[in-house]
C-alpha cells in the first residue's frame, strides 16, 4: 500500500510564534536582539553563505521551523580553527543542526583528479578555503566542544551520502557511518523538512533525543536493537546448498521470550531477533515491513571485503522505495546503526507551502553587493521539482531525494515567477530555468499505487522505458505556455537536465521546448556512446539520442532557428573499456562534435558506480565472489588518457594520443584524413611539428580498410585485455615522460616559426 504521512503543517505551533517571521534568520547576537530574542530553539551551522532562498539547504529548513513557531539562528561559514563563531548565537534551546551545505565538503575542495579547486561558488566572490574538509564532523566536533550536553542533529547531502559505511575515494578506503565518526546524536537523510519538524517538536516537548528512533529518514546509533522485529542476514554473499536446513539459532519459544526480554531490560543481554531468515530465502516469506529489518555485512567487513561492500551498496538501493523499503542495521565495532525507511515523499500541497514560504529571495545583507557565484547561477531559476527516478548509477541525486517525483502545483510555480520579476534586483524578464534534477520529470509518476508501493526497480526507464511510468508531458508544456504569459517575462530558459529518452515520448513536448525554450544550444547528456559502458551507468542507447536529435532539428527548422544540441561525456566510468572510449572517439569526429564539456567518473560517496569503482563488481545484478570482474580505470595517467579522446581536438592532447593509439595497435588513427583522430607528427631540428602532407592514396586506402575491418579491431581490443586493460597507462606515462623532456610548448612554436 501506498504510504501516508501527516500535513507537514498540521503540527500546534512552538510557543515563540509569537515573535512572528524574521526578515533573515538572524547570524549575530545584535539581529537577535532586534528580533527580541534572548535564544534560539535551533541554530544551524553550514558551509555555505547564507542565502535566503528556497533553493539553498539552510534557508528551507530554518523558513520550514520557523513556520512551526521555532526561533532558528545562522552560523554561516564559521572559522572551525575555535569554538569562537560556534558560540556567536548562544546556547541553542534544542540543538544545533549541523550541514556542509549544498555540495559535498570533499567534492566541493577537489576535483576528479584529486587536485585541490581555486574557487568555491557557495561563498562570497567564490573565495576558497573557507568550509573544512568533512565539514559535518569539524562542525559537530566544534558544537561539541562548546556545548557537549546540547544535542546534534546532522543533515543534508554529505550526511545523507555517509549514512552507512561508504567507499571513500579521497582516502581510497571504506569510512565508518559519519553518525560514529560526528559523534552527533541523530542524521536527517534526503530532504528532510518532515524529519526535522518531527525531531524538533519531540525535543521541543521534552523527549530525549536518545529516545527518538523510529522516524523515517532517520538514522540513530543502537545498543541494543528492539524487540520483535525478524531479522533478514544479508551479511553474506555466497550461502550453502542447503540453507534451508540451517537451525535458526535464535527461534524463541514463548516461555523463553519473556525471561530474554526482561534481562534486555536490565542490560544483561542485547536483543535478538525472534526470526532470522538468511537472505536467499527473503523472496519465499511473507513479512510485516514494519517489524522487519535487514542486516548488513558490518563496518569491518566490507572494509576489507570489496565483494561484500558492493553487496551492501545493492541492498541499500534495493531498499530505497518508501512504500516498501525496510530498515537496515549495520554492525560497527560494538554499535548498530539503524537506518530508518527512507520518508514519505511530501505531496503536492505540502511542496507548494515549502517553496511558499517567506524567502526574501537575496543572500543575507551582511555581503553587501559582494557576488555569491551559485546564488548568481540560480536566481532567476525556479525548482519545479525534487526526485529522479532515472536512477544513473555515476549521480547521487536517487540516493539523496529518491525516486519518487514530488511536483509543486503550477500556480504555485507560476506565484514565483512572479515574486522574481517584482523583489530580484536586476531582473530583466528572463527566468533562467524551469526545473529540478531533470528538467521534464514534473508530474510523472506511475500509474498505479498499488504497482508503486510494490516496486523495487533501481530505474523506472532502464533498460526500457516502465509501461506503468507515465510519460505525458502535459503537465510541464502547460506550464511552460502558463509561465510565457506572465507579465514582464520575456524568456524563459530550460537548462536543467534533459531526459531526452522521456522527451521523445511525447512530440508536442519537444516542439514546445524547442520551438520556445532552447536560446541557441540544448545540454543533454548522452554520457557514452558504447553500449558496454552505458549499461553500467543504466542509460539510454544512441538510437534515443539520434531519435530526440531528428526532432530537435526538425522542430527548430519549423520555428526558423538555428539550434544545436550540447552532449556531455563521461571518461573512465566503471566497466569503460579502452576501446569503448576510442569508439565514442570516434562517434564525435564522425558526428563532427569539438566537445569541451567534459569529466572524469567523480566516485561519489554511496553510489552504485562507486560501488562498482571499489569492488570491480557490477552491483546492478546479484553479487557473489564468482561475479564477473568489471574493467576499472583508476590509474591517473589513464584517466587523463580517457579524457583526452574526448578532447581529440585539442592540439595539446595530440603527443599523448598518438602513443596511446600506438600502443593500442590503432595507428592507423594517426592522420589528416576525415576518419582519422590525430595527425601525425614528426620531428625537425630537435622539435616537434604537425606533419600537414597527406598521406599517399595507397597508405590511405590501406588505412582505411585497416579501420574498418572488425577483425582488426577485435586484435586490438584482445591486445588491451590481453595486457590488463593498461596500454592506456602506459602510453600516457609514456608520452608524459617525453613532454617533460621536450622543450616549453612557447618555445617550440617560436622555434617552427623561425625554421
Amino acid at each position: 500500500m501506498i504510504r501516508t504521512a501527516e500535513y507537514l503543517f498540521a503540527k500546534e505551533p512552538h510557543w515563540a510564534e509569537c515573535f512572528g517571521t524574521a526578515s533573515f534568520l538572524p547570524t549575530t547576537r545584535q539581529e537577535m536582539d532586534l528580533l527580541g530574542w534572548d535564544s534560539c530553539d535551533v541554530i544551524i551551522v553550514s558551509g555555505d553563505a547564507y542565502i535566503d532562498h528556497p533553493s539553498f539547504g539552510m534557508a528551507v529548513m530554518g523558513r520550514a521551523l520557523e513556520a512551526q513557531g521555532f526561533r532558528v539562528g545562522i552560523i554561516s561559514q564559521p572559522d572551525w580553527q575555535s569554538t569562537d563563531d560556534f558560540a556567536a548565537l548562544g546556547k541553542p534551546n534544542l540543538y544545533f543542526g549541523i550541514t556542509a551545505g549544498n555540495m559535498d565538503s570533499m567534492i566541493n575542495r577537489y576535483t576528479a583528479d584529486l587536485k585541490v579547486r581555486h574557487d568555491d561558488a557557495y561563498t562570497i566572490d567564490g573565495a576558497e578555503g573557507k568550509r573544512p574538509d568533512r565539514a559535518v564532523i569539524v562542525y559537530s566536533q566544534r558544537c561539541r566542544e562548546l556545548y557537549h550536553e546540547v544535542p546534534i542533529v546532522i543533515g543534508g547531502i554529505e550526511a545523507s551520502l555517509r549514512r552507512i559505511a561508504q567507499y571513500d575515494y579521497w582516502s581510497n578506503k571504506v569510512r565508518r557511518s559519519v553518525l560514529i565518526d560526528s559523534g552527533a546524536d541523530i542524521l536527517l537523510y534526503g530532504n528532510a523538512e518532515r524529519a526535522i519538524v518531527d525531531v524538533t517538536h519531540a525535543l521541543a516537548e521534552g523527549v530525549d533525543i536518545k529516545d527518538i528512533t523510529d522516524l523515517r529518514g532517520t538514522v540513530v546509533l543502537r545498543d541494543v536493537l528492539p524487540s520483535g522485529y525478524i531479522e533478514i542476514d544479508s551479511s553474506r554473499i555466497d550461502w550453502s546448498s542447503n540453507v534451508e536446513e540451517l537451525p535458526n539459532p535464535y527461534q524463541y519459544i514463548e516461555d523463553k521470550e519473556k525471561c530474554a526480554s526482561s534481562k534486555v531490560e536490565s542490560g544483561e543481554i542485547e536483543t535478538v531477533p525472534i526470526r532470522i531468515i538468511p537472505e536467499p530465502l527473503k523472496g519465499k516469506q511473507r513479512l510485516d515491513k514494519d517489524s522487519t529489518y535487514i542486516r548488513l555485512p558490518s563496518f569491518e567487513k566490507v572494509s576489507k571485503d570489496s565483494a561484500l561492500y558492493a553487496h551492501a551498496s545493492r541492498v541499500l538501493h534495493l531498499e530505497s522505495n518508501p512504500h516498501n523499503a525496510k530498515a537496515l542495521v549495520q554492525r560497527h565495532g560494538t554499535k548498530e546503526i539503524w537506518a530508518n525507511p527512507p520518508p514519505i515523499p511530501l505531496t503536492t500541497k505540502e511542496m507548494d507551502a515549502v517553496f511558499g514560504l517567506p524567502y526574501q529571495r537575496i543572500p543575507h545583507p551582511s555581503y553587501g553587493s559582494r557576488k555569491i557565484p551559485a546564488y548568481d547561477m540560480i536566481r532567476f531559476s525556479v525548482n519545479i521539482m525534487r526526485g529522479c527516478f532515472g536512477g544513473c548509477t555515476f549521480c547521487s541525486i536517487t540516493e539523496h531525494e529518491g525516486r519518487v517525483i514530488q511536483s509543486r502545483s503550477r500556480s504555485s510555480v507560476l506565484k514565483e515567477i512572479e515574486e522574481i520579476r517584482d523583489k530580484v534586483p536586476g531582473f530583466t524578464g528572463m527566468i533562467s530555468d524551469l526545473g529540478g534534477p531533470t528538467s521534464n520529470m514534473y508530474h510523472l509518476n506511475c500509474v498505479s499505487d498499488e504497482i508503486q508501493s510494490s516496486c523495487r526497480k533501481l530505474s523506472c526507464v532502464y533498460p526500457v522505458i516502465c509501461k506503468n511510468l507515465k510519460t505525458d508531458h502535459s503537465e510541464t508544456t502547460q506550464l511552460y505556455r502558463e509561465a510565457r504569459q506572465i507579465k514582464g517575462v520575456h524568456k524563459i530558459a530550460i537548462a536543467s537536465g534533459l531526459r531526452y529518452d522521456l522527451a521523445v515520448e511525447d512530440p508536442e513536448y519537444v516542439k514546445e521546448l524547442v520551438t520556445h525554450h532552447v536560446g541557441g544550444y540544448l545540454k543533454i547528456a548522452p554520457e557514452h556512446s558504447e553500449e558496454q559502458t552505458l549499461n553500467k551507468m543504466m542509460k539510454p542507447g544512441m538510437g534515443t539520442y539520434d531519435k530526440f536529435k531528428r526532432m530537435f532539428d526538425k522542430y527548430s527548422k519549423e520555428a526558423g532557428k538555428k539550434q544545436y544540441l550540447i552532449p556531455y561525456f563521461i571518461a573512465a566510468h566503471p566497466g569503460c573499456e579502452d576501446d569503448d572510449m576510442l569508439n565514442l572517439s570516434l562517434w564525435l569526429k564522425k558526428n563532427k562534435f569539438r566537445v569541451d564539456q567534459v569529466q572524469t567518473f567523480y566516485p561519489s560517496p554511496m553510489s552504485l558506480a562507486t560501488a562498482m569503482y571499489h569492488s570491480g563488481r557490477n552491483p546492478l545484478k546479484k553479487v557473489t565472489y564468482k561475479s564477473e570482474k568489471l574493467y576499472v580505470p583508476r590509474e591517473y595517467e589513464q584517466r587523463r588518457s580517457q579524457k583526452a579522446l574526448l578532447r581529440y581536438h585539442d592540439e595539446d592532447n595530440w603527443d599523448r594520443l598518438r602513443t596511446v593509439l600506438t600502443d593500442m595497435g590503432r595507428d592507423d588513427l594517426i592522420g589528416t584524413a576525415d576518419w582519422q583522430l590525430v595527425p601525425a607528427a614528426e620531428k625537425k631540428n630537435g622539435y616537434k611539428y604537425v606533419q600537414k602532407s597527406k598521406l599517399t592514396e595507397k597508405a590511405s586506402v590501406a588505412a582505411k580498410a585497416s579501420a574498418g575491418s572488425q577483425s582488426e579491431n577485435q586484435a586490438a581490443k584482445s591486445k588491451v585485455k590481453g595486457a590488463g586493460g593498461k596500454v592506456i597507462a602506459r602510453a600516457a606515462a609514456a608520452a608524459s615522460a617525453r613532454k617533460k623532456s621536450s622543450p616549453k610548448k612557447s618555445t617550440r612554436k617560436k622555434s617552427i616559426k623561425r625554421s
